[in-house]
């Protein structure tokens, strides 16, 4: 579709992946097409470098079309672009469409995500000329996990990452569990306190009217299709309207996006003047995550189970079978137990232990959480053997406050972005942009010029010194 010129040249292309690395039988042998998307219009063919971004959880063009920091950059580089799909979201479905069904599931994992890339890469190199060519990730959010994460098990292949609004450690099941909504209720509280004032008592005030079972006038006031009847919809109503402020926090962009959801420009403070400008509580709450939920502005009312489905990511999974894969992502390698407790943060208690989250996933998955394993198999928070690898965060991030936010070498690099939303360095450059993401943009461009000619010098040194067999002997 025309609407999918994404990034200059983007070709959509399949390469015949294989469904199981780690097993030589039953699946071992089989493969599924993996869907990818290359752009060789800055390349300088057979020496530019290749900029690889690790695919995440969802459709891979949504991540082009919103990634454009690494086109402007790939042409001053003249490098070659690839956007790799992660297996089991968009169209890179091992078992078609039958993928998220019970038991076709455990082929989606971590590892096996980054298997494929390391094996995509490794082909594309062979298949393009370009065995001499540096490989440099990108990804933002859990793409970024993937990028750094591919610098530490395949430094081999890849020469560095750039690790965009990563949270590393909250996943690891390291950092507080309060943190994230209480950075989202910050926010808020930076672009008008009395903003979350309001949003505070709109809560109480349905939570008192649902205890005194007055369910018609929360129905009526927050405008949902159908009747709130009891407690088990109130409770789906407030995950329905805490995902509008985690949604509007982490896209608190400077100008109008797109990306998951449309939203205006500055939707924080445009949700704030959405709610300050009702005299009633509730229906401001209601005008508030219409901002989110309504953008077009012409739902009558909101289908709050339809719109909202509750999984074992507090901060949200989206609808559809991507989010049904990323529920199960959340039910086993990655950590996720944020709680809302209505004390450090604006929102109703809303707990969600190791306990409840075993319960669910049990239950809709049949797994167990290994919560401990990403530690042991990606490090934790104990980085400091790894090396080139760019942490970036925006202060304004809920997601920050799990990731690396100071550096840990002089090649594990933290920096930030004062009035940065989720990964607003990979966007493309803006008028809007705050002064900050252009210095930052600046210095990733620096430091990621210096590891390809350091990686391409490496080469050049290893030809000369015919560095075959028996180098070291």
């Amino acid at each position: 579709p025309a609407a999918r010129a994404a990034g200059p040249g983007l070709e959509e292309r399949l390469f015949q992946q294989v469904r199981d690395h780690f097993s030589f039988e039953t699946c071992g042998n089989e493969t599924f097409p993996q869907r990818y998307l290359v752009s060789a219009k800055f390349w300088k063919k057979g020496f530019g470098p290749i900029f690889f971004y690790t695919g995440n959880e969802g459709d891979i063009w949504t991540f082009a079309q919103n990634s454009d920091f690494i086109f402007e950059l790939a042409e001053e580089e003249q490098a070659l672009v690839i956007f790799a799909e992660h297996r089991y979201y968009g169209k890179s479905l091992p078992f078609g469409l039958e993928s998220t069904q019970l038991k076709k599931t455990g082929l989606l994992t971590v590892e096996q995500a980054l298997a494929d890339y390391a094996v995509l890469i490794t082909e594309l190199k062979q298949q393009y000329g370009a065995a001499d060519c540096p490989v440099i990730a990108f990804g933002g959010s859990y793409g970024g996990m993937l990028s750094a994460y591919m610098r530490m098990k395949y430094p081999n292949i890849v020469a560095g990452a750039l690790a965009a609004s990563a949270p590393l450690l909250s996943v690891a099941g390291l950092g507080d569990p309060t943190q994230f909504f209480r950075d989202v209720t910050a926010d808020f509280q930076k672009s008008s306190p009395s903003c979350v004032t309001a949003v505070r008592k709109a809560f109480q005030q349905i939570k008192d009217l649902c205890l005194s079972g007055a369910y018609d006038e929360i129905s009526s006031k927050m405008a949902t299709c159908n009747k709130i009847s009891n407690k088990e919809d109130v409770y789906q109503l407030f995950g329905f309207a805490r995902n509008a402020f985690t949604m509007m926090a982490m896209m608190d962009y400077p100008y109008k996006t797109d990306f998951m959801g449309h939203l205006p420009a500055n939707p924080v403070k445009v949700g704030c003047e959405q709610i300050l400008a009702h005299t009633d509580p509730i229906q401001g709450l209601a005008a508030l995550v219409g901002v989110f939920y309504n953008s077009s502005g012409s739902a009558q009312c909101y289908d709050i189970y339809h719109l909202y489905q509750s999984c074992a990511d507090p901060t949200g999974c989206g609808i559809g079978s991507d989010a049904e894969a990323w529920d199960y992502q959340v039910c086993t390698e990655i950590n996720l137990t944020f709680n809302s407790n209505n004390v450090t943060d604006m929102f109703p208690e809303m707990p969600f232990t190791e306990a409840m989250r075993e319960q669910y996933c049990w239950r809709k998955w049949h797994v167990r959480p290994r919560a401990r394993w990403l530690r042991t198999n990606f490090w934790g928070g104990d980085l400091k053997s790894a090396s080139n690898i760019i942490f970036s965060n925006g202060d304004l991030d809920p997601w920050a406050g799990g990731g690396i936010n100071s550096s840990l070498s002089p090649s594990l690099i933290a920096l930030t972005i004062r009035g940065g939303a989720h990964h607003l360095d990979l966007r493309g450059h803006n008028p809007a942009d705050p002064p900050s993401v252009t210095e930052v943009r600046k210095l990733e461009a620096s430091i990621i010029n210096g590891w390809v000619k350091s990686a391409g010098m490496e080469r050049a040194r290893e030809k000369r010194s015919g560095a075959s067999a028996g180098g070291w002997l």
